[in-house]
């Protein structure tokens, strides 16, 4: 019985873990590579979604045109925000740290629910207090570099 626990846990984790991984990646992924356009945005307007403002690219010779970006990491009017350009579209997501680490934070989240699971179901007591002091330690660093 301890075997067929452990192995529906162990699923149940993974499952958890994997859909926070695919969903961090729509963002991350922009972050990470390289091959992105980088830049600056200055913040002209927000919605209650998005904002929208002024891109100035890093590459020499390049035009300005407008992006928009999340409202929830695009701080207030007039501020300035490094991002990197979604390849195809006129959306932007931050770069840096704090973009990277907002980008992860639905793997962050995935990580501090599997952690409970991982203790309790499958009695790894420091793989679970590993698992949430990673989760922990995404949520906040997000939340302290943005």
């Amino acid at each position: 019985m301890t075997f067929a626990r452990n192995t529906a846990v162990a699923l149940v984790v993974l499952l958890l873990l994997v859909a926070g991984a695919w969903t961090s990646w729509g963002s991350a992924q922009h972050v990470l590579l390289s091959g992105r356009e980088h830049g600056t945005l200055t913040v002209t307007g927000c919605t209650e979604d998005v904002c929208s403002g002024r891109f100035v690219s890093d590459v020499a010779g390049s035009s300005l045109h407008a992006l928009t970006i999340a409202h929830t990491v695009a701080a207030e009017r007039g501020e300035t925000l490094s991002v990197v350009v979604k390849p195809g579209t006129a959306e932007a997501v931050r770069a840096g740290w704090g973009g990277g680490l907002h980008a992860w934070l639905p793997f962050g989240g995935a990580l501090l629910l599997a952690a409970p699971l991982v203790g309790g179901g499958m009695r790894l007591v420091r793989t679970a207090w590993s698992f949430a002091a990673a989760g922990a330690a995404v949520l906040l660093g997000a939340f302290f570099l943005l």
